[in-house]
């Protein structure tokens, strides 16, 4: 099963996607360094059925922006770009070059690396290792655009206090992964089924993706936004599988996650993705077994039939 997980992964990695560098188990970066060393063994610690201790982790898909947490260093952000060599710039391009500079890295520290979904601010970020500022800053496009998406993997910790990020009071996520992409190169990367012709695999592939997104309250923190954005963006599947049902005259009517029976040990979901036939109105009903119970989904069973029981 390993062998197949790493097939299936390796088939779809979106454009511009970031590869996380060495990881440690040391504490954030100085921005809220405080805060989040002192909870980070504790982050989204909450009490289990039987006693112990279980973390609530996060696999969300979104977008990644920069605030200024306080004015003096919106002020001390202004005067390096005074020294840079800015002209011409949008304010966003200058942004991210100004950034991008080694001698600026301690800006990237200060600032508030905030996670919207869905037009919603809905995290902070920290990463685990300060070495990981990089990704915060590649997920810094020099031009923006309405598609472009940032997949982020880590713990769930506590609310920011007031003064962290100038009075915005969301949880923390102190991340391990960041994948920045835009949608259409995501949908270009997936494999293409052979009697589907492009045009009609990228506006299902882009139906499926947009279906999962705007799930309700999709904040990628329950077991089941987790295995439905892992599928999303790691699963190709789940795109073949919706193209071929459209070329039979079927509709995506419902896409619903349920715990496993197989799920004793370990937490372990199926994504059940259910097609209508528009001509006889009969269900046909796919699933997908992903395993949720650490801080990486993975794969359990492939796109197979479901039976409802």
């Amino acid at each position: 099963m390993e062998e197949c997980e790493l097939k299936e992964q390796a088939a779809i990695q979106p454009a511009g996607g970031n590869d996380a560098p060495g990881l440690s188990a040391t504490g954030a970066g100085p921005a809220g360094s405080a805060l989040v060393a002192q909870g980070c063994s504790t982050c989204g610690v909450a009490p289990a059925a039987n006693g112990t201790t279980a973390r609530s982790y996060v696999y969300a898909i979104g977008r990644i922006e920069p605030r200024f947490p306080r004015l003096s260093v919106e002020k001390e952000f202004a005067q390096a770009t005074g020294k840079a060599e800015t002209a011409g710039l949008t304010d966003r391009q200058a942004l991210q070059k100004v950034l991008s500079q080694r001698s600026n890295r301690y800006l990237a520290r200060q600032l508030c690396w905030v996670m919207t979904i869905e037009g919603l601010e809905t995290y902070i970020l920290q990463p685990r290792d300060p070495a990981d500022f990089d990704l915060l800053i590649e997920a810094l496009r020099p031009m923006p655009s309405p598609m472009d998406l940032d997949c982020v993997i880590g713990v769930l910790g506590p609310l920011a206090p007031p003064e962290m990020c100038n009075g915005l009071q969301v949880p923390i996520v102190v991340f391990d992964q960041i994948y920045s992409f835009d949608r259409d190169s995501l949908i270009k990367a997936i494999p293409k089924p052979e009697k589907t012709s492009a045009k009609e695999f990228a506006a299902t592939a882009e139906e499926v993706f947009d279906r999962v997104m705007q799930m309700a309250d999709n904040a990628g923190a329950t077991d089941e936004h987790r295995a439905l954005n892992y599928c999303a963006v790691r699963y190709p599947a789940v795109y073949s599988t919706a193209a071929d049902c459209h070329a039979r005259n079927c509709s995506l009517s419902a896409l619903d996650v349920r715990p496993s029976t197989l799920s004793a040990t370990r937490s372990v979901v199926d994504v059940i993705f259910t097609f209508t036939n528009r001509s006889t109105d009969v269900d046909e009903k796919y699933f997908v077994r992903v395993d949720v119970t650490e801080e990486f989904p993975f794969l359990v069973t492939k796109m197979s039939p479901y039976y409802d029981r």
